[in-house]
């Protein structure tokens, strides 16, 4: 039945890219809720389905025009936004879907509701059009996303972020601890702290001083993650550019306030290829600055991710790639194969490195990876740590993560079959066995 006199409209959703995105739809979500709209999870049962794209690669693009299609196919009245309808101005999604009803881009979560309320007009009901404070999410209860900033000051060569979200926009200290305060309040026990270059939050505002419930705060990722590491919640940092100041976070990761985990996308280990990715080319002071990270805070995790195939790569720069990647032992690395996204400037380097090429160079990448990672999780059996439940399978089958992993995009901990337990509780872990991913061990104690 459609959206009628007695009827609350209902809006289906489909949220696709990266935790951004995530961030960008739970807020549509939760003004949608709160103007009474009922939000369904198929087709057929809502009056508009909304698609929040992405797109940074080709696979993503090509995931994202087909999740368009099939929402017209199965519903017909379809709303676009997110990073592909930021391209050449909507016109993009409009070549290849012309019966979208509006295509929006990222962060314009005003225009999205005004293209719903343009095609389903809200009916108001104000006794039960109810939102919890920390609005509707699309993660479980037990953790959630906290985006700090918008868009980025850097002009990576291979990407077109900021032309699609714009230059760095850093939000209100004040704002974001009132928003994370209302999530811990709602059961959150770990933060996602995330960004396009969370390291640069607050130079847009030239780190002026703010303030949160009367006591002053500067506009800076060190004193925001001070007052978030008061709020007795793990609090783990993703996208973070090496800048110097970064350094000045390990002291709150030794003292327990945030945890000892960073998320450094580096790219590369070859100077003359970060010098073409636009990119930090002293690859000689990137081990440096990790061999002082980990000296000061022995059990920092560091993430990155990198990219094989960038057009010019010889097989020198790739053998640079490997010593760096044996030299700096990350802890958990991803490796994407170059794709030249249209508008990226690296399109225009000579050199294309050919397909095969470049996955031949992915799987060796991720060979040499493998063994690190099983060499330094090795390294954590017998330890017992505090872990979060994130998942209860059949037979009460446990799965947890430590403090050294964040949620779907490292490994997990599998902790067998035990009773009593729900997702969102804390539990101590004895670590027995490790393979190249996970962990696995015996609760303690709950």
């Amino acid at each position: 039945m459609k959206a009628g006199a007695n009827t609350p409209p209902k809006v289906g959703f489909v949220s696709l890219g990266c935790p951004k995105a995530t961030v960008d739809s739970e807020r549509i979500l939760t003004q949608l809720r709160a103007e009474g709209y009922l939000l369904v999870g198929d087709y057929a049962s809502a009056d508009v389905v909304v698609v929040n794209t992405c797109g940074f690669i080709d696979a993503a693009v090509e995931e994202s025009l087909e999740a368009i299609g099939e929402a017209l196919n199965e519903n017909g009245k379809v709303v676009v936004t997110g990073c592909l309808g930021a391209r050449e101005g909507g016109d993009f999604v409009r070549g290849a879907h012309p019966k979208v009803l509006a295509v929006t881009g990222p962060n314009q979560a005003g225009a999205v509701l005004d293209a719903i309320h343009a095609a389903l007009p809200p009916a108001h009901d104000p006794y039960t059009d109810l939102v919890p404070p920390q609005g509707l999410r699309l993660t479980p209860p037990h953790y959630a996303y906290l985006k700090i900033s918008e868009g980025c000051n850097q002009s990576c060569s291979f990407c077109i972020i900021p032309s699609m979200r714009g230059k760095l926009v850093s939000r209100a200290p004040d704002d974001i601890l009132r928003e994370a305060e209302a999530l811990v309040a709602g059961g959150a026990k770990e933060l996602l702290v995330i960004s396009q270059d969370t390291g640069a939050y607050g130079v847009d505002r030239k780190y002026r001083t703010a303030f949160h419930n009367g006591r002053p705060l500067k506009t800076r990722i060190t004193d925001l993650c001070a007052a978030l590491g008061e709020l007795g919640v793990w609090v783990r940092l993703h996208y973070v550019y090496p800048y110097p100041h970064i350094d000045e976070l390990l002291p709150l990761m030794a003292a327990g306030k945030i945890l000892p985990y960073l998320d450094v996308p580096l790219q590369h280990g070859s100077p003359r290829i970060l010098k073409a990715m636009r990119r930090p080319a002293a690859a000689e002071k990137t081990l440096d600055r990790i061999l002082g990270w980990r000296q000061a805070v022995p059990d920092l995790t560091i993430r990155s991710t990198f990219i094989v195939g960038f057009p010019g790569e010889t097989d020198a720069d790739f053998t640079e790639l490997l010593d760096f990647l044996r030299a700096a032992e990350l802890d958990r690395v991803g490796c994407f194969a170059y794709s030249a996204v249209e508008g990226a400037p690296a399109n225009a380097i000579a050199g294309a490195v050919p397909e095969s090429v470049k996955e031949e160079r992915r799987a060796a990448f991720m060979a040499v990876q493998e063994a690190i990672s099983r060499q330094r999780l090795q390294h954590r059996v017998g330890q017992r740590q505090r872990m979060l439940v994130d998942a209860v399978g059949r037979g009460g089958k446990i799965t947890a993560r430590s403090a050294s992993d964040a949620p779907e995009i490292d490994g997990v901990v599998h902790l067998g079959k035990v009773a009593g337990l729900q997702v969102g509780d804390w539990v101590e872990v004895e670590i027995n066995r490790a393979d190249a991913h996970d962990l696995y061990g015996m609760v303690v104690s709950a």
